[in-house]
């Protein structure tokens, strides 16, 4: 082969795998017009013409239009060019399709309804970009305001919520709950309520008053609780919290009746609120941080058992 060799249809369907028909195509839409004819009229095409047909072949099998391929064939563009930009929208197509993947995957373990699925898809549909400004809206929402707390907004923010491109079955079931927590106005309120004492360190009034080994102690006992799988609200919990309530009750000079119960659900619940506990909880499962056991709250637990409507 050399450049002087001129080449039929048949011959260069023959060399690139293209077929007659597609070739025919290319050549009468100008794209890769023939070299000159046969005296029976036939097209014939040179060496440049296979090189330019094998480029096109290439760069059309990379999923470029052929109004882009024309463009990088008349060097009006540059093929390292085109592709850095097809390989930017291929990592994007790539990563809606590892979500789609990632939701069916939940949706067939879970068993999930129409409704659920099709909420599911919407969320999960939302651009990384659209998801912080979820976020930010969020965060905008419940601590936009002049008295917020500059710690508590720096603290919620260096720990946005940012689902993985290839996210598990759990991820994406935290995001679910997650999207659906931040939309909640009365969750705004809380958790700017509880924020503050987080980001500040600051010990609530009964911890204080309590001291270091009463805290310890519940903590302890608590934990335990909720590792042997107790439900706060069961009479299992019942000997537990009559304990720790009666414990509080000695340091702090108090009858450990109803009242006293609910003063202490309310003085935890400031700084430790359920949701509040449960957004933090949410928030690492999405980023795929690990969850050490033993920052796994325990003021839930104590909330509801100190709330539990059974006689004491």
């Amino acid at each position: 082969m050399d450049a002087t060799t001129l080449y039929s249809i048949g011959e260069l369907s023959r060399r690139t795998g293209l077929s007659v028909r597609t070739i025919r195509f290319y050549s009468d839409s100008g794209v890769v017009a023939p070299t000159t004819r046969s005296p029976a009229g036939y097209r014939l095409y040179d060496l440049d013409a296979l090189l330019r047909l094998e480029l096109l072949r290439t760069l059309r099998e990379l999923g470029m239009d052929l109004a882009t391929v024309r463009r990088v064939l008349d060097r009006e563009l540059a093929v390292a060019e085109v592709a850095a930009a097809h390989a930017d929208a291929l990592d994007v197509q790539i990563r809606v399709l590892q979500l789609r993947r990632s939701v069916l995957r939940v949706v067939a373990g879970r068993g999930s309804s129409p409704e659920e699925t099709k909420l599911m898809h919407r969320l999960t549909q939302l651009s990384g970009e659209e998801r912080r400004r979820l976020i930010d809206d969020f965060i905008e929402g419940t601590f936009g305001t002049v008295d917020a707390d500059p710690a508590a907004v720096a603290m919620v923010r260096a720990a946005t919520p940012d689902l993985p491109d290839d996210p598990s079955g759990e991820q994406i079931a935290a995001w679910l709950e997650l999207a659906e927590l931040v939309g909640d106005e009365d969750f705004r309120v809380r958790m700017r309520r509880t924020a503050g004492h987080q980001a500040a360190g600051r010990s609530l009034d009964i911890e204080s008053a309590a001291g270091e080994k009463l805290m310890e102690l519940t903590r302890q006992r608590a934990a335990e609780a909720m590792e042997l799988g107790i439900d706060p609200r069961s009479d299992r919990a019942g000997p537990v919290m009559d304990d720790l309530v009666r414990r509080f009750a000695e340091v702090l000079a108090r009858t450990p009746d109803r009242e006293f119960r609910d003063w202490m659900a309310q003085q935890f619940e400031e700084a430790h609120d359920p949701r509040a506990d449960r957004y933090w909880r949410l928030v690492w499962i999405v980023n795929g941080w690990q969850v050490v056991p033993h920052m796994i709250p325990v003021y839930p637990w104590l909330i509801q058992a100190l709330r539990n409507d059974r006689d004491v």
